[in-house]
């Protein structure tokens, strides 16, 4: 993982305590902030390593196969059926099962899974005889889970079941520190597969990466990365390199305020800003208290 900014470190953190153990994990973040890498780190670094790891994206599959993927089924249960077929979480005997978009799983197929891990046993489909399982669940969601529990898409026991711990994997634009390392490790890739003789990223170009607020996170850093590598024409790649539009600029500061409030007010929007809007650090840096800085953000009505 390349991650320089304070939240990224908190992540990694978390990560190396929870891998060693048993439990169960709940990844939370926005579409395209890495959760598979992550969870296969946790893999790596567990006492499962060396078996199965297995995903499952519940999103990309119908619902009335969802239960069969996840299980199994035994030959002619249903049409299309024309042989035995072990599910996911038998093939991640002794390995990680990994269950992303887990609020777009059908909530009976979610009651299935909660007595799976109480049980700690399954049936294929139309099957008689249950099997012990031996896998660990990570799973992943892109919902808030307190709106998709009260959305119906969550049911809350099995949350409460499968959200031993929790944790929480930033938007990029909270992690403006990691933009330019995760552009050059990209880079890097990318030339390399290509054979291109791109060097780096200029000044202008590394500022127009990081104002930018990437809704689709590190894979549509990514996929920039990797077309403008293909399309640079210099040794450089340059702002003009880079299919993202420039943000739009940030709101300047009240005119009522007077000199000095207005530097500070730009002062405190840049520290952030370096800071991923980590307020810990920002009064650190700044060298005043934490409530004083919240109390200048509310006052400056500074966007965090």
């Amino acid at each position: 993982i390349v991650g320089q900014s304070s939240t990224m470190v908190e992540v990694q953190r978390q990560m190396e305590k929870v891998s060693p153990t048993r439990a169960t994990v709940l990844l939370l973040g926005e579409s395209g902030v890495g959760k598979t890498l992550i969870a296969r780190i946790i893999h790596e670094l567990s006492e499962r390593k060396g078996n199965p790891f297995i995903k499952v994206n519940c999103a990309s599959i119908p619902g009335n196969l969802l239960e069969s993927e996840l299980f199994g089924h035994r030959k002619g249960d249903f049409t299309g059926a024309e042989e035995d077929k072990i599910g996911a979480i038998e093939a991640a005997d002794g390995g990680t099962l990994f269950l992303d978009e887990l609020s777009e799983m059908p909530v009976e197929t979610q009651s299935k899974l909660l007595r799976v891990l109480q049980e700690r046993e399954a049936r294929r489909v139309g099957g008689r005889k249950s099997y012990k399982i031996n896998c660990r669940i990570v799973a992943a969601t892109n919902r808030k889970v307190d709106e998709a529990i009260k959305e119906g898409k969550l049911r809350e026991d099995l949350y409460y079941r499968i959200g031993t711990i929790e944790v929480n994997i930033p938007p990029l634009r909270e992690r403006i520190p990691d933009i330019v390392p995760l552009s050059e490790m990209f880079l890097k890739r990318y030339v390399a597969q290509a054979g291109r003789q791109v060097l780096g990223f200029t000044k202008n170009a590394q500022e127009k990466l990081k104002s930018y607020d990437w809704p689709g996170n590190v894979r549509q850093l990514q996929n920039e990365i990797q077309r403008a590598a293909l399309m640079c024409e210099g040794e450089y790649i340059d702002h003009q390199d880079l299919s993202i539009k420039s943000s739009a600029p940030q709101e300047s500061p009240e005119p009522s305020l007077t000199l000095m409030e207005a530097m500070e007010f730009n002062t405190i929007k840049q520290v952030l800003k370096e800071t991923g809007g980590n307020k810990l650090e920002a009064a650190r840096r700044l060298g005043i208290g934490r409530q004083t800085l919240y109390n200048k953000i509310k006052a400056y009505s500074i966007p965090v």
